[in-house]
């Protein structure tokens, strides 16, 4: 099982091709800003940028009432999404997949495995120390 790595982001990143990956709201218009902003980040620590992959929620499966929850604790993506960018992050070589959303460790690790790279948060990059 692959875990979060123990180097800070900057070391993780640097050199490496990188999958940004978010789950968003139907209602949230502002995803491309906040996935640029994500991107820009991860530039700035070295990695290279290479693939975007976005899962709206409300626009399917569930509707405005489930807009704000994750599709699954495991994945936070729905299982269809997963596998997609699973055989994306693949078949690119990707060595990190940055998400925009705040992730437990076991779904970094659940992910991580699917993947097969390591799976951070966005947070990671913005928090001192990690």
């Amino acid at each position: 099982m692959r875990r979060y790595p123990t180097e800070p982001p900057t070391s993780v990143l640097a050199g490496t091709d990188v999958a940004l990956v978010g789950l968003f709201s139907a209602k949230d218009k502002e995803f491309g800003a906040k996935l640029d902003v994500l991107a820009a980040s991860v530039e700035a620590h070295g990695g290279r940028v290479v693939s975007r992959h976005v899962q709206r929620r409300g626009v399917s499966h569930g509707g405005a009432a489930k807009m704000a929850v994750p599709f699954s604790r495991r994945t936070l993506l729905s299982p269809g999404k997963a596998r997609e960018i699973a055989q994306a992050c693949r078949a690119a070589e990707v060595g990190v997949a940055v998400f925009v959303n705040p992730l437990t460790e076991h779904q970094r690790a659940v992910l991580g495995d699917m993947f097969g790279c390591f799976v951070i948060s966005g947070e990671d990059l913005f928090t001192p120390g990690r």
